[in-house]
């Protein structure tokens, strides 16, 4: 890593606490016990921490993995189902689930929440897209906190986001927010990841995405969406002057770490000034 890059992380460390608009997207992994199964006590984890930074006078907009997790824990299915149908039933019913936790940990500090469900539509018609962006705008300015989710339940092939990473960096740029955060089961990007006992070196600061980290991405980072996923959005978003963290969920006060500038997860920096 050049001074220069080293110099320029520094210094985007240096304006996290400045961040007004903050999307936080969190894995499903990272809502997840030991066994796999959604733990509604991580979704308390993330309101708390999420609170934290509201009493601070920050806006948060959460994209939030889960729902068909819960549904495949609340139909007691074996494993998660493979088929789409299935998958979409799972889905349609772990939605209001996962919405039942967030509205009860929130509902403790008195905080409204409103859920948003997205199709890859939504994004690409300018018609749709530019509701979206008033309802969430609308939103914030009441002071809700948006959870955002890919509408599993309707989508077909076609008009699949894909998942929630990308979702995501596309929540992060229509809301013109000031900062990604991508919590995710390991600490960031790795080089020579082997699994979480041999992670290898964490990479904190990438201010170019090339081949060869595309390269160490998709290789042993497991998931549904995996590393690989998390790179391309922080690709989108970077590109669109946000500055991205991929940081480790389960780490304690980790929002906190990053908005106060500590050297927490792996650091995307922007390609360009915010317009």
């Amino acid at each position: 890593m050049s001074s220069g890059v080293r110099e320029a992380g520094f210094r985007w460390r240096e304006k996290m606490s400045k961040a007004k608009r903050i999307v936080v997207k969190v894995g499903t992994r990272t809502l997840a016990n030991s066994r796999s199964k959604f733990d509604p006590t991580k979704v308390g984890k993330l309101v708390e921490e999420t609170m934290k930074l509201r009493a601070r006078g920050k806006e948060i907009i959460i994209v939030s993995s889960g729902a068909i997790g819960a549904g495949v824990g609340r139909l007691n299915l074996r494993s998660r189902p493979k088929e789409m149908p299935s998958l979409q039933a799972a889905a349609a019913v772990g939605q209001g689930i996962l919405m039942q936790v967030y509205s009860k940990y929130f509902g403790e500090y008195e905080q409204p929440v409103a859920q948003m469900l997205l199709t890859g539509e939504d994004l690409t018609d300018s018609r749709r897209y530019h509701n979206f962006k008033n309802t969430l705008v609308t939103l914030l300015r009441w002071g809700v906190v948006p959870v955002v989710n890919e509408n599993d339940s309707v989508e077909i092939e076609e008009i699949r986001l894909g998942d929630n990473d990308t979702l995501s960096a596309h929540v992060a740029v229509g809301s013109n927010a000031d900062l990604l955060v991508i919590l995710s089961d390991v600490g960031g990007l790795y080089r020579g990841y082997r699994g979480k006992k041999r992670q290898g070196e964490l990479i904190r600061i990438v201010d170019r995405i090339t081949p060869e980290l595309e390269k160490l991405a998709n290789k042993k980072f497991e998931g549904f969406g995996g590393m690989l996923t998390k790179i391309r959005a922080a690709e989108i978003a970077t590109k669109a002057g946000i500055p991205v963290v991929i940081a480790n969920g389960s780490q304690k006060n980790v929002l906190e770490k990053v908005i106060s500038g500590k050297e927490v997860g792996t650091l995307f920096l922007p390609r360009r000034r915010k317009r």
